[in-house]
Formats: structure tokens, sequence, C-alpha cells
């Protein structure tokens, strides 16, 4: 299996990694597999080592995917070591929080170069591959794309281009038998988001909120993508699936005067 995955960190690309490794040395499929990151960070040395005792041969590249000429590296460089490629999962974004009124032009552009431009440049560039494979691409969205969030600036209406990206894409490359879907995780515990989460009343008040009674975990994000990128939905493209533990649709249900379930 050959795959390009952004945002290789131990969040959610993080824990892909490791299920698409697991997955194909349980199957007895080789994963080659091409890993960014910004390259802020160290490489994640403790994933790479447990992708290399799963048998994967890894390829970790680093830089700023809001640039086009970094995406460009990449692609190159990708089609490179993989050959044709079977999946590109767009998992690299950024959050910027801040009202509308008061963010400026430069962070309205940055959110979207990351968030929505770098998924359409990649996409772009891997097609002549994806088309010789009939491969899939999977972008990580947000339930932040589905509906108003004020407060995080230009997130959430990238987020919403990024879906509405993923559907376009999914309606002209079908024909070449590429899937192109999304996942809308909700809210999810990672190393990025575990400051909102270490203090005790946050973690509890935000757990009170979902209706499955629990914040998502980067492994069940993982699981999605998988399944995303698998024959098991070989029928299935153009859609977004949102993973928010059933936050966003208990909305209605909060309003003060209705019924409550017996």
């Amino acid at each position: 299996m050959r795959v390009l995955l952004t945002g290789a960190s131990e969040g959610i690309g993080g824990a892909t990694c490791q299920l698409l490794a697991r997955q194909c040395a349980d199957s007895g499929r080789k994963l080659r597999i091409v890993m960014t990151a910004s390259g802020g960070k160290p490489a994640p040395q403790a994933l790479l080592d447990d992708l290399h005792a799963l048998g994967a041969e890894t390829l970790f590249l680093t830089g700023d995917l809001a640039q086009t000429e970094t995406c460009r590296d990449i692609s190159v460089r990708t089609v490179e070591f993989c050959g044709e490629l079977d999946l590109f999962v767009s998992n690299a974004g950024g959050v910027a929080p801040g009202r509308l009124a008061d963010i400026g032009v430069e962070t309205w552009d940055r959110q979207f170069d990351l968030n929505v431009r770098a998924t359409f440049l990649l996409a772009q560039a891997l097609y002549p591959a994806l088309k010789e494979s009939a491969g899939s691409i999977i972008a990580v969205a947000s339930m932040s794309g589905m509906q108003a969030h004020m407060g995080q600036g230009a997130y959430s209406p990238a987020k919403a281009a990024l879906i509405s990206l993923c559907r376009n894409l999914a309606q002209e490359w079908a024909a070449d038998g590429i899937r192109v879907n999304s996942v809308s995780p909700g809210m999810v515990r990672t190393p990025l988001t575990e400051r909102a989460y270490a203090d005790t009343e946050t973690a509890a008040a935000r757990e009170a909120l979902v209706p499955l009674g629990r914040i998502g975990t980067p492994e069940d994000i993982a699981e999605i993508i998988c399944f995303l990128g698998s024959s098991a939905s070989s029928y299935v493209t153009g859609q977004n699936i949102l993973a928010d533990g059933g936050l966003c649709d208990s909305l209605l249900g909060r309003i003060p005067g209705i019924p409550k379930r017996q």
C-alpha cells in the first residue's frame, strides 16, 4: 500500500499511520508511506520506530504546506518514493482563533492556504498517480466546517471550503476511479488540544456536552480514515463523515422548555 499522509504527528495523523501499518502487517501487505510535518518540532522518532517495527518503509518530509513550492516538492518526492499512490490523507491543518471583525487578511489567507489550498495543490499534482492506481483521497475537516463556530476566525470557513472541495473533486474524478471523502472530527483529545483538558472541570464540562459521554480519541478518527481508504468503502465518494459523538445534532434538544426524553 502506497500512502501520503500530511500532518504526521502524535495526534490523528500518527494514529492513522500506526493503524495503516498494523492493518498492512496483519494482511501481509507492504506499507510504503510518505509522512509530512511542518518541521516546527523534531521528527516523531517513536512513531517512525513503531512503523519500521511493523515492516513499513517510510519517508519523512518537512515543510510549510501553505507554500506552493513545498506542496510541489512533496508531490514530486512522493511519486519518486511510492510510484503509484493508493491513498492520500490530507490531515495537516491549523487553527488561528479570533473574531472575524478583528483578524487580518494575512491570517485569513494563511488559514485557507493551509487548510484548503494545500489539499488542492497536492491532489492536483498527485492526480496521475492516483488515477493509475484508482486511489483514494481523504481530507480531515472539522465539525467547525459544518456550521457556524464563533471565535474561530477563518478556520470554520476554511474547513467548510475543504468539505466542498472534496465533494467537487469526487465528482470530477469519479470517472477515473478516484474516490474523495472527508472526515469532520468533533472534540478530540490530542497533544494539540491537551491544554483544554488539563483542567478537570473544563474536561468534565466538555464531556457533558457529548451525547456519547466522552471526548474523541485520535484512534476514533483513524478508524474512519482507514475505512474510507479501504475496499470496504469502495462505493463511497463525495461524503463527509461527522465524528462528534452526537454533539452537533444535540443542539436543538437543549432548548429550554422542550419536553425531555423519557
